[in-house]
Order: C-alpha cells, then structure tokens, then sequence
C-alpha cells in the first residue's frame, strides 16, 4: 500500500504542523480515558497529542506504512495502535470511538461522501469530530495549483481536498454522513525559513508526490520550471521580513457531534 507520501521527506513537514494538531486535541476537549481515533494520521500529531492528554484506547489509521512506522520510532513508549488502513474503508468497529480527529489527513480521501461516512461510522452516539482542514486558495492548496501543469492529474471523479475547508461545502458534507456542525473557526499555521531558496527546498523535499516525478521532469528539460513556478508563488505569498521567509497556510477547524438517537 506503499503511496507517495513515503518519497519524500513528509516528517519534516509534519514536525511544522504539530501545533495545529495541538489545536484539533485541544478543541475537541480530549480527555482521559477518551477513545480517540486519528484518521489519515500520516506520522501521528495528532495521535501523540491525544495519548499525552491520557486518552485511550487512540488509534491512528493511516494509508502508507512507512509513516506509521516514523510515528512508531519516534514516540516507541507511546500507547498508540498504529494500523494501516484507508479512510474510505476504517479498519475499526462501528462506534467504538468517543473522539475522531484529522489534521490534513482525511481531506485527501478520494470519495468525499464516504469518508465522512466513515468519520461516523466510527463514533459513539454523541461522539464528536474535529477536523483541520487547508482552506481553498491558501498556501499548501496554492501550491497544488501552480505545480499541476507539472504533475499527473488527479483521478477522475473526486472533488477538490480544499472543499473540506469551505465552511458550507464541509457543513453539507459532514450533515449528510450525520453529523451536526457545531464551532468552526479559521486558524493558521506559518511555515517560516532563512530565506526563499530555502522555502523552496524545503517545499520540494518534503512533497512525495512532486519527488516521484522529478525523473521525468528533468528527463523532459521541466524540473528548473517547476521550480521557478514554485518560487514564484512563495514570492507572492511570503510574509516574512528582513530577508527571512513566513508563509502562513491558514485551515479550517470544524467540530461535529454524532447524534444520540
């Protein structure tokens, strides 16, 4: 179930945005004794925060192996039950959970509709959901549109991920699963480096999707453009002074409550 996720370094980038899992936990008033599902978890943020906070059973359910295995190594004392799995198909039982989250993770599934089915599918009766999720026109989502003249198209059929950071598009989304939309607030995360060429390393490293094409794109004389198109963008948004780069990517938190009935 190798994807690429694993080509490159994504670690690095998920060490960016533990803050914002912090915030997931936090919103979703994780508690001791909770059972906590992290769906999408890639290297477990979100996961570790919650087992910090006491909760347990946590469970975090993720498509590629290599992150799970980087989320096992770096916290090995942790109680987590890291299981591979997709978000369309959780490999967990109908309402064993009293909290599920998702920090960037379950907003890539390729069927919308069945991911928040599954979202919950997982929950108790009264259970509640938090989710972070980019919003459209942000930086990472920016990023997609002006690299895609470079990448494969995405598969046919799905809806753009940004669509779970739309505040009507995810209410609607979450509602039809069953799932009430309660707070919804827009918050942000700024990815800060020495200076623009750095920014766009970074970028590039810790992206598997654009690592697995760089073959082909130097092979066709169109890497140094992809770059370019890259550098450009991160020269529109950077927010940074005296020569040190911020990029701010601001995300959607969506909290959600299962029905009792």
């Amino acid at each position: 179930m190798a994807t690429t996720w694993a080509q490159g370094n994504y670690a690095r980038m998920a060490w960016r945005l533990r803050p914002a899992a912090a915030r997931v936990v936090e919103v979703a008033d994780v508690a001791s004794g909770d059972a906590v599902l992290d769906v999408a978890c890639g290297t477990g943020n979100a996961a570790l925060a919650a087992a910090a906070r006491g909760a347990g059973p946590v469970v975090g359910v993720d498509l590629e192996p290599a992150l799970l295995e980087q989320a096992r190594e770096a916290a090995p004392s942790v109680p987590v039950d890291w299981r591979v799995g997709d978000a369309l198909a959780l490999p967990v039982e109908d309402g064993a959970f009293d909290v599920v989250v998702s920090t960037f993770g379950v907003m890539y599934a390729l069927d919308q509709p069945a991911a928040a089915r599954e979202l919950a599918r997982a929950l108790k009766p009264g259970g509640r959901a938090v989710l972070a999720n980019w919003v459209p026109g942000s930086f990472l989502p920016a990023m997609g549109a002006a690299l895609s003249p470079f990448l494969p198209p995405p598969p046919p059929g799905g809806a753009p991920p940004p669509r779970w950071g739309d505040e009507p598009a995810v209410t609607a989304l979450l509602s039809d699963a069953g799932l009430e939309v309660g707070a919804v607030s827009r918050e942000s995360v700024t990815l800060d480096f020495e200076g623009r060429a750095q920014a766009v390393a970074f970028l590039v490293a810790t992206a598997g999707h654009v690592v697995a094409e760089r073959p082909r794109l130097e092979a066709e004389g169109r890497w140094p453009s992809l770059l370019g198109a890259l550098g450009g963008l991160v020269a529109e948004r950077d927010e940074g002074h005296d020569g040190r780069v911020a990029l701010r990517c601001d995300y959607l938190i969506v909290s959600a409550r299962k029905s009792l009935a």
